[in-house]
């Protein structure tokens, strides 16, 4: 399932980022990489804030529509 669906709290485990190249190059140099734990911590007005390799990062919800997680 996308991040943009998990629950607020709730500990997430990356299995794929898709998008074009320039996307996950993006993302990866954000922290998100396969196997990665990552946590919502807020979302508001479409926008999400979560943790990921003990940062936060506050994205869209179309950018993370493109990292697919599994519980």
């Amino acid at each position: 399932m996308p991040l943009s669906y998990s629950r607020k709290g709730e500990g997430v485990v990356v299995k794929r980022i898709s998008g074009s190249e320039a996307v996950k190059k993006r993302l990866e140099s954000l922290g998100f990489t396969t196997g990665g734990i990552v946590t919502v911590v807020s979302d508001l007005a479409g926008n999400l804030i979560v943790t990921v390799k003990d940062s936060r990062v506050a994205m869209n919800r179309e950018l993370a529509n493109h990292i697919f997680v599994s519980v």
